[in-house]
């Protein structure tokens, strides 16, 4: 059998002589701190963008284009966050809604995102809103969204969900929920107490590549502020983009 011996005196000292002289080769001069390494940040700042709604909608009466989107920049623990929705009567050329949020967004656990800031109405009245919510994913990778919005009129609230199911890796079929509820009737803004509306639809996508992938599908929408038909079903077509 082999055995290892250890360094004798003299040659253990040889060994560390050696190192220290080359320590003292790699360390810099007091004239040249520019050479010292620089220090890693502990924290990267990240861009993500994504459009749940960029779509074209048609149902028996009218025709609308709808948009909801969301992105937000920061790192993995701080975001700033901007959301918008909104609905355009292509018949009548106007704005039924429209809205735009600012949030600060706090990481609270893995997937999950606590946020809180303001959120500005413009259509159907302009308004102010303070706005907190959580953000984040259930287990099978099932997207959820909830939000209160506080202002001097009524408390209100909105819940959202979404969960993606794959056909193959290309094609995916994605049904998703929207509510919104109010504590009292806002007039001035189409707002009635209770279940002030609902969007209900499934879409299919196709992903021609990860950030593009055109989808048509259907939507149920309920709007209990309606003076009309409260009810819509509509057909829609549109493209998902993410980046």
């Amino acid at each position: 059998m082999f055995r290892t011996r250890a360094l004798g005196p003299p040659l253990a000292l040889s060994a560390l002589l050696t190192a220290g002289a080359a320590a003292a080769e790699e360390r810099p001069s007091s004239g040249a701190p520019a050479e010292w390494p620089k220090p890693v940040m502990d924290e990267q700042i990240f861009t993500f963008f994504k459009t749940q709604k960029n779509e074209y909608q048609i149902d028996d009466d009218n025709q609308f284009y709808a948009w909801d989107a969301e992105g937000w920049i920061g790192g993995d623990y701080n975001k700033l966050w901007l959301k918008t929705e909104g609905e355009y009567l292509l018949d009548r050329g106007t704005t039924e809604t429209a809205e735009l949020q600012a949030l600060y967004g706090r990481t609270i656990a893995p997937f999950w995102d606590a946020q809180i800031g303001v959120r500005s109405a413009f259509q159907p009245d302009q308004a102010w809103d303070g706005v907190v919510g959580i953000q984040g994913l259930f287990p099978y990778f099932v997207e959820v969204e909830g939000q209160a919005f506080f202002n001097t009129d009524a408390l209100q609230f909105r819940l959202k969900g979404s969960y993606d199911l794959l056909i193959t890796q290309q094609l995916i079929a994605q049904p998703r929920v929207e509510a919104n509820f109010s504590t009292s009737d806002v007039k001035d803004r189409d707002v009635v107490a209770g279940l002030s509306d609902i969007e209900a639809g499934l879409r299919l996508r196709y992903e021609i590549i990860r950030e593009v992938a055109p989808y048509v599908g259907f939507e149920y929408v309920r709007d209990e502020a309606a003076k009309d038909d409260k009810n819509s079903l509509r057909f829609v077509t549109g493209v998902r983009l993410w980046y």
